[in-house]
């Protein structure tokens, strides 16, 4: 794509933390936050409702840092502040700055789903709306990161550490920042943090992450051709089994089923219920269907249509689809001792059973579960 007058578009440091914008020390920042730019955005929908008379504001804010972590504050009534506002707050060592994302009663709720004690003495403070000199170095020590990320992955491979650094976040202040990493095993990486002290000064926290939350973090694009959903809007991972893949029918091709981060997706957990819940309406498939042309063993179902298909066991190839009420009609009347003439009569269409190799993909896909 060509660009107008040769002006190459700014590179925006802060979109990992939802920001549409770089910040300015020396404006007022209003475009740096809007809503739907965050994987975290929240709607306040009780803005427009009043408190009740000689009801004091609420005293607590929901705050926004980098990768969408969130986190409640504590802020004095006289600050007044309002969604977008950028903040300095409590943090160990030190202060840190984050966008301001929620504000009134609907932080109580937040807390409430989030098991937080609005009374709680542990929660931490906000000292101040963010000075020009807050955010001139917060843009500064933002702008490090990528290069700090790099710079470390390098002296992991020089101390053969069999890590992987997948992120870096920079506390506002420039006295600590915390490296997320991934890795098979336990690592020792004591050598690791004297040598990023030493050259980075500053302190260092190590954070293991696991490849979900590292595909979470990276973003990419799912085989559905929208971006990750752990990336845009997913906010807790759930286990996923092999399971939810044999309910829906799904076949047993790990390229298919697994994600970015090599685990089962986390959308074949979305329609698991659906179908358990329409699998209830269809018999026990271990029953088999006499008739007087010969036993019919059960193959495979469609569970929208309501089609259970069978197939005689002297000829497995073809296929018969028999709607749900007539294959428990067939069953009830073989357990009164009736058997049909023939599957044909109950069947609603015919399919030849076509057996495929077995190929490299196809294997024991319990090793993908996700814990």
């Amino acid at each position: 794509m060509e660009l107008h007058n040769n002006i190459k578009p700014e590179k925006n440091d802060f979109l990992s933390r939802g920001c549409s914008s770089n910040p300015d020390p020396y404006n007022k920042n209003k475009n740096v936050f809007c809503h739907g730019c965050a994987k975290l955005d929240v709607t306040d929908w009780l803005v427009d409702i009043p408190l009740p008379p000689g009801q004091p504001p609420f005293d607590c804010i929901e705050v926004r840092l980098k990768h969408n972590r969130k986190d409640f504050y504590r802020m004095p009534y006289s600050m007044g502040l309002h969604t977008g506002d950028l903040v300095a707050v409590e943090a160990l060592p030190g202060h840190d700055i984050g966008i301001v994302t929620l504000t009134g009663e609907l932080v109580r709720l937040q807390m409430r789903n989030k098991k937080v004690d609005p009374e709680l003495s542990e929660i931490k403070k906000v000292y101040r709306k963010a000075r020009p000199a807050d955010i001139e170095k917060w843009v500064l020590v933002v702008g490090q990161e990528d290069y700090i990320m790099m710079r470390t992955r390098q002296i992991a491979s020089q101390l053969n550490l069999k890590m992987k650094v997948n992120d870096v976040e920079y506390q506002a202040d420039g006295t600590k920042a915390i490296f997320y990493y991934t890795a098979e095993d336990r690592v020792d990486f004591r050598e690791l943090i004297k040598i990023l002290a030493v050259e980075f000064r500053i302190r260092i926290e190590m954070r293991q992450i696991g490849v979900r939350q590292e595909a979470s973090r990276l973003g990419g694009i799912g085989s559905c051709g929208r971006e990750l959903c752990c990336s845009t809007w997913l906010t807790a991972f759930h286990s996923v089994s092999t399971n939810s893949a044999r309910v829906q029918q799904l076949s047993p091709n790990p390229q298919k089923l697994t994600g970015q981060c090599a685990k089962l997706k986390c959308c074949l957990n979305y329609e698991n219920d659906v179908y358990l819940d329409a699998l209830k309406q269809f018999p026990d498939n271990q029953i088999k269907l006499k008739t007087k042309k010969g036993e019919a063993v059960y193959q495979k179902s469609d569970v929208f249509k309501n089609l259970m298909w069978y197939s005689y066991v002297s000829d497995p190839a073809n296929l018969l689809a028999i709607p749900v009420e007539n294959v428990k009609q067939i069953i009830e009347n073989n357990n009164k001792g009736i058997m049909p003439n023939k599957l044909e009569d109950f069947a609603k269409t015919k399919e030849r059973k076509i057996e495929y190799p077995v190929s490299a993909g196809q294997d024991d896909l319990t090793r993908f579960d996700n814990n």
